[in-house]
């Protein structure tokens, strides 16, 4: 099977000023698949497929704000970064908040595109390790149980399935994603 380019991080930008999330999506051009959502519950629906890997939320929006969104993302479980671009000031209620980052606008070019690339590389890590787990896992059942008990076996399923989104997730993600699985791949876990 021949590899075809690396796909990009998933970006979700989320503003209620069409001119910003737009201009936002245009910096991010090349760096990231990018989809914009110009309210709340418009990108709660965005949310569900494909999976998104960053988030840039504003946090004053008409109807649902971007502290809604947050808490919506946090009862989700949001397997992803959130980045809070906005002109609100801080105050001391972020440090309750579950966003990975916090920019204030107006915001530079290229701040945002090397927030967005630092927060890929954090989850991109995160995953990573996730996916050895999980393949390690995986590696010694294939090692050991013959393939029509592993064919039958749910879990076994589920973890092959959980290995193949965390591997292209990963691809997405880390620029040197090839050599760190290669490195996994080149240990002996099965025994000789």
């Amino acid at each position: 099977m021949t590899e075809t380019a690396t796909p990009l991080p998933r970006a979700l930008i989320v503003d209620d000023e069409k001119e910003v999330a737009d201009a936002y999506a245009l910096r991010l051009r090349g760096q990231c698949d990018v989809q914009t959502a110009y309210g709340g519950q418009t990108a709660l629906e965005l949310l569900d497929e494909p999976v998104v890997d960053i988030v840039l939320l504003d946090r004053h929006m008409p109807g649902m704000s971007g502290d809604d969104v947050l808490a919506k993302l946090d009862e989700r479980e949001f397997c992803g970064k959130v980045i809070m671009v906005t002109a609100i000031d801080p105050g001391f209620d972020v440090l309750d908040m579950p966003f990975d980052d916090y920019l204030c606008k107006p915001i530079d070019r290229e701040d945002v595109r090397v927030a967005v690339s630092q927060q890929c590389e954090v989850l991109g890590y995160e995953l990573l390790g996730e996916y050895f787990t999980a393949e390690s896992k995986r590696r010694v059942i294939a090692a050991e149980i013959p393939g029509d008990e592993r064919a039958d076996h749910d879990g076994y399923r589920e973890v092959e399935q959980e290995c193949d989104a965390l591997r292209e997730r990963i691809r997405r993600l880390l620029d040197e994603s090839a050599a760190l699985l290669e490195a996994f791949d080149a240990v002996g876990r099965e025994g000789r």
